[in-house]
């Protein structure tokens, strides 16, 4: 089976690919390499193309019996969305609608839709559930919520059957070293810490030691990249079973604060972490859960890399490579 994964050049895409290739589908990758890495591509077929461009998406469709879509490429910063959200909102929705209108021209009925924790907002319970109300508070969980209800809509319009995966903390790199993170600039709090060590940033900011958590700081749900395009793979399999359309979150349902991730990092690694203080920013929420429980359920999706453990010393394998190519 054929199926085209928009972004696979990127962290998560890129792991999905793997997992994809190794299940037996054959896998073009949509790319503009904007933030996708040429590093990063471990196989399958390349169209590079920009999904903003409806010429260069709908000539990818034209390209083979492509049966399913996997749909990576976005902007994801979330601080740069509160600074510039004209360009996430042109962006991400601009896109998403591209790539659809050339799905449906195409009549493919398959898509997976890398969503986010961040539609939730600010958590009314934790875990957090699927049926959690929707409140986005960044233009960056606002574009993920408004593509979602966009799905909604064309599957009652169109027929187009989706399943919309909202991930919390992806992190960690593939555990035979191919593939791990390169986000320039990096944003997420693992590979800062670790980047840090290794000397390739100037400093780490802890952000926020006054939340009403046990040691101050944040506590957040991590999970391992692989197990992440596992459940990818599984929600394809399902899709293309059952045609049902469904939204399931990928977390951990387990927490850890920023102060845990520290000494964590600190045992692993053997070395000691500076950082200054900084105020929290704005958006942060003070605990952050995924229930697991309908992943678990509907996807029969289990956890292998998830403990933070394995995340961390993953990631500091990749990096210590990467860096000494």
């Amino acid at each position: 089976m054929k199926v085209l994964v928009t972004g696979g050049a990127g962290y998560i895409g890129s792991h999905t690919v793997k997992e994809l290739l190794k299940e037996g589908y054959e896998v073009i990758i949509f790319d503009n390499f904007s933030t996708g890495k040429r590093e990063l591509l471990v196989g399958g077929s390349l169209i590079e193309g920009d999904l903003m461009d409806k010429d260069s998406i709908k000539d990818a469709f034209r390209s083979g019996d492509i049966q399913a879509v996997l749909h990576f490429a976005s902007l994801i910063q979330v601080g740069e969305s509160y600074a510039d959200p004209r360009k996430y909102y042109t962006h991400n929705l601009t896109s998403s609608l591209n790539l659809l209108d050339a799905l449906l021209e195409a009549k493919v009925k398959a898509f997976i839709f890398s969503s986010s924790a961040a539609v939730y907002g600010i958590p009314l319970q934790i875990p957090i559930p699927e049926n959690h109300p929707l409140n986005p508070v960044n233009p960056y969980g606002q574009t993920k919520a408004f593509v979602e209800n966009i799905l909604e809509d064309y599957e009652r319009a169109y027929g187009l059957k989706f399943i919309s995966l909202r991930y919390f903390n992806a992190a960690g790199a593939d555990p035979d070293g191919l593939l791990g993170e390169m986000h320039e600039p990096e944003t997420h709090l693992i590979p800062n810490i670790l980047l840090f060590l290794l000397g390739e940033k100037k400093g780490f900011d802890l952000y926020g030691t006054d939340f009403p958590t046990e040691d101050g700081t944040a506590v957040r749900d991590y999970i391992h990249v692989t197990d992440l395009a596992k459940a990818h793979v599984l929600a394809l399999h399902k899709l293309l079973e059952s045609s049902r359309s469904e939204f399931i979150n990928l977390g951990t349902n387990k927490g850890y604060s920023v102060q845990e991730i520290i000494k964590k990092i600190e045992k692993i690694t053997g070395q000691r972490v500076e950082y200054k203080e900084k105020p929290k920013r704005k958006g942060d929420v003070p605990v952050l859960l995924s229930s697991k429980v309908k992943a678990e359920k509907i996807l029969g999706w289990t956890l292998s890399h998830s403990d933070i453990e394995t995340i961390i010393q993953t990631a500091w394998n990749w990096h210590q490579k990467t860096l000494n190519k």
